[in-house]
């Protein structure tokens, strides 16, 4: 299944001021990376957001947001968003924080 350009342009938007962005196929949908490591991306219709494992239970406890599942697996340090709380600029912008903080604590690849 083909990523949702419009999730994608999102994303690009939100990320706008992010230096060394670099868009990558990845999950059947876009990963966006900075410094080669995924900040978030689409997956499905929804939003996809590395927030790291010490972040995942503060980023489920907002609304919208769910773990992020492969199958039977569930992907730990990632959250996903619902196409409802997607609209929703102030919650994106929101994990779109948690995730660039969580991404600046890692070396770059």
């Amino acid at each position: 299944m083909a990523h949702d350009e419009g999730l994608a342009e999102t994303l690009r938007s939100d990320l706008a001021a992010v230096p060394d962005l670099r868009e990558i196929a990845m999950f059947g949908g876009l990963c966006f990376t900075s410094r080669g490591n995924m900040v978030c991306g689409t997956f499905r219709d929804h939003g996809l957001y590395r927030v790291g494992k010490a972040q995942v239970p503060r980023a489920l406890a907002l609304p919208h947001t769910g773990p992020m599942t492969m199958g039977e697996r569930t992907m730990g340090g990632f959250v996903t968003l619902d196409p409802d709380g997607f609209a929703d600029d102030a919650l994106r912008e929101h994990l779109t924080r948690l995730a660039l903080a969580f991404v600046a604590t890692l070396d770059p690849k």
